[in-house]
């Protein structure tokens, strides 16, 4: 991205300004928002898929020995 920050950088910027208790709900509530703007940009079955991914990559990541 080009003369703006990145989503990781604009991401680590809000946290770092968020206590340590806070900082799960914000992320939370930023996928939340996040799914809900794809849904606008994109289309239902993008934003769905972008979910689904997600959710999958949890899901593998929990199982990981």
């Amino acid at each position: 991205m080009s003369g703006r920050e990145d989503a990781a950088a604009v991401v680590a910027g809000a946290l770092s300004r968020r206590g340590a208790g806070e900082r799960g709900r914000f992320l939370r509530e930023l996928l939340a928002h996040t799914a809900a703007g794809l849904v606008v940009i994109e289309g239902e079955a993008e934003a769905s898929e972008a979910v689904y991914r997600l959710a999958d990559a949890v899901v593998a990541r929990r199982c990981a020995p």
